[in-house]
């Protein structure tokens, strides 16, 4: 076994080098050097070699969120639920210069060239994007079952701490900012029925159902029969029990299923709250036209999902993609819409509910931070950790407009051009 180098120059100067505005929080090493000013109320402390070589050889913010994961790199001054303090502080205001030449052979020499061998990376992390794509076909039902698997079958307990009652991991609408995030939920799920003027004895498909909230609600409060699809076995489960618990088995039901594979057509009403991020941009024309098939002519579909503020196609992030959503892909609401109307859709209305998922957000880490011992307890301390930097992350994102979450209502008209809306908006 061959001994790593020690570093002879602190890795705090090797640190504060690269940094010509200097250190935004309190850095601390293993060597015992530090950097930044030793007031701050935000502490990153590198406690291992191990977190040194996975900070070198990762680029971007992988290395630092494997440190993270690994425990290796510890953030003091905030809680490991809710981050969002600390990565509102390094975001932005970390901006390292490129070294020369010269000065990036003397700070390489000096860390130890040792440290330039990557450790194997975390449990929690999958594979890069392209080795996925070789192993199995990107958006094959075996490959989307899998990495819906990878996210939600975690453990229904650790999400009921993280969600709440309410079991809905989509954007809440608060229609104030006193609003619980049960009320937000609730309020959301009765805009979705009521964009699809929804009506006792109408059929409404839910496609990527989660647990089966909205299914759920059509169900009670619409008198709707429904039928919820979902890739994950745990969530249908979950799903199934809620509807027979609550003696709506009459009307609503939870399959554990893909979409591509429901048989049933003729339905009045279509919803999909956060199924398109998952099913990849190339396939935006497949998916619109099958949904347009399941509808009735006149029938209208919801469509809710994570978008970017721009229409240029953008896989996720090193981090998002590999701990996160594997094979997650966004773009800008103009592509989904115009995927709809290339496929016959006509599109009634949409609107941005991007500052609702940042509050949303901030309610989910909150329950994260408030029930860490008993999410830790279920889902072990690496995973719940990146739940926290992960939620903590995307607030800021939509809070700073990176991504945003769009609503698409659109109908399929009849051959003569009816399509069954009023004059003006009735929701």
């Amino acid at each position: 076994m061959t001994l790593l180098q020690k570093p002879t120059v602190p890795i705090g100067e090797a640190v504060s080098a690269l940094l010509p505005d200097g250190l935004p929080v309190r850095f601390t090493a293993y060597d015992g050097s530090a950097a930044g000013p030793e007031d701050a109320l935000i502490h990153l402390e590198l406690r291992t070699e191990r977190g040194l070589r996975y900070v070198l050889t990762a680029p971007g913010d992988l290395g630092m969120v494997r440190a993270y994961v690994s425990g290796d790199l510890v953030l003091h001054g905030v809680h490991p639920g809710d981050p969002y303090e600390a990565l509102a502080v390094l975001q932005g205001n970390l901006r390292f210069r490129v070294p020369s030449p010269g000065e990036a052979v003397q700070l390489v020499r000096g860390i130890g060239l040792g440290h330039l061998k990557p450790p194997p990376p975390p449990p929690q992390e999958q594979l890069p994007r392209w080795r996925r794509a070789v192993e199995g076909l990107r958006h094959s039902l075996a490959r989307d079952a899998e990495v819906i698997g990878h996210h939600y079958d975690v453990s229904n307990a650790f999400y009921r701490h993280v969600l709440g009652p309410s079991m809905v991991y989509t954007c809440a609408v608060f229609p104030d900012a006193s609003a619980t995030l049960e009320e937000a939920q609730t309020e959301k799920l009765d805009l979705v029925a009521r964009k699809l003027d929804l009506r006792p004895g109408q059929r409404l498909l839910d496609v990527g159902c989660g647990w089966g909230a909205m299914v759920l609600h059509a169900a009670r409060e619409y008198g709707v029969q429904v039928i919820g699809v979902t890739l994950s076995r745990k969530q249908a489960e979950w799903g199934q029990a809620a509807i027979e618990e609550a003696g709506l088995g009459q009307l609503a039901q939870v399959r554990h299923l893909d979409y591509r594979q429901v048989e049933e057509s003729g339905f009045d009403a279509v919803s999909s709250i956060g199924l398109t991020e998952h099913i990849g941009v190339r396939n935006y024309p497949a998916y619109f036209s099958f949904l347009r098939s399941k509808l009735r002519p006149e029938g209208r579909l919801l469509n809710h999902c994570i978008t970017r503020p721009h229409n240029r196609r953008a896989e996720t992030g090193a981090f998002i993609d590999r701990y996160v959503f594997p094979d997650g892909e966004l773009t800008g609401s103009g592509t989904i819409i115009a995927a709809a109307q290339d496929e016959d859709f006509e599109v009634m209305h949409e609107e941005n509910l991007r500052q609702h998922y940042a509050l949303t957000l901030r309610e989910w880490s909150r329950n994260l931070r408030e029930h860490w011992d008993e999410c830790v307890a279920e889902v072990g301390e690496a995973t719940a950790r990146v739940w926290g930097i992960y939620m903590a992350g995307s607030r800021l994102g939509f809070e700073r407009n990176e991504i945003q979450l769009h609503q698409v209502l659109a109908v399929r008209t009849t051959e003569d051009g009816s399509d069954g809306f009023p004059l003006r908006p009735t929701w």
